[in-house]
């Protein structure tokens, strides 16, 4: 049996449901699955003020989870707060940007990105140069409806989403596209049949690199950017976070 938990680092409970919902038609079945909604901050997240915010949203989420887990999902694509998660987290957090972008690599030589939100272009591409990958990124494109618009109404956007993924083939050259936003889970097997390469889930990429590095159950780093940072004094966190951190 493999515990994961999923973290939604915004407050939209039903974005939480929708990415719970995908991820057991994608898991094991020996998989066993949960997911928190992030307890303060934006309803989603749509600017670098509301993802900075997102990231102490999940590190609090993290912090007062207090039942045993094998493996964390970050289940918003951009993943804020990833790196101070597996800082802190004795074991596996798995982004799902970060994980969609490395079983890209794997699959292709350039993958473009396709989401919900104007705003995501550059905090993307941004993302996609902090991981080293930047020559790998054939383009970022984004539709005007937001992740959380199109989780409300999936339909009304399929159009607009068929059209970016296929423009990111025909005209940048991607090899691979991912099709990124917890609001969008579940929409990429409903869109393959239009795209001419392969078009990835965000939360399967996500569940399937958490159920693999769960089964092989790496220690916890001692040393490096991701070893458990010293102890430090805080003051105003929750009683969770302010124990991780003291």
């Amino acid at each position: 049996m493999t515990d994961i938990l999923l973290i939604n680092p915004n407050t939209t409970a039903s974005i939480t449901d929708l990415v719970l919902k995908t991820a057991r038609g994608l898991a094991r079945p020996d998989t066993k699955l949960r997911a928190v909604t992030g307890a303060f901050g934006p309803r989603y997240i749509a600017s670098r003020a509301a993802y900075a915010i997102a990231g102490h949203a999940a590190l609090d989420a993290l912090a007062n989870d207090r039942r045993a887990k094998d493996a964390v999902v970050l289940a918003c694509f951009g993943d804020p707060g990833l790196a101070a998660l597996k800082e802190v987290s004795s074991v596996p957090v798995i982004g799902m940007a970060d994980a969609s972008i490395l079983q890209a690599c794997a699959l292709g030589q350039r993958f473009s990105i396709v989401t919900g939100g104007e705003r995501w272009k550059s905090m993307l591409e941004e993302f996609v140069a902090s991981q080293g990958l930047a020559s790998r990124l054939a383009s970022v494109r984004t539709v005007a409806p937001t992740g959380a618009a199109i989780a409300r109404n999936p339909r009304a956007a399929m159009a607009l989403l068929a059209k970016g993924c296929a423009a990111c083939t025909r005209e940048d050259g991607a090899d691979v596209v991912i099709l990124g936003g917890a609001g969008l889970a579940g929409l990429a097997a409903k869109l393959q049949a239009k795209v001419d390469v392969p078009l990835l889930d965000g939360v399967a990429c996500a569940i399937s690199l958490a159920e693999g590095l769960a089964l092989q159950k790496p220690v916890k780093a001692k040393r490096g950017t991701h070893a458990r940072p010293a102890p430090v004094e805080s003051i105003n966190l929750s009683k969770g976070l302010a124990k991780l951190l003291g």
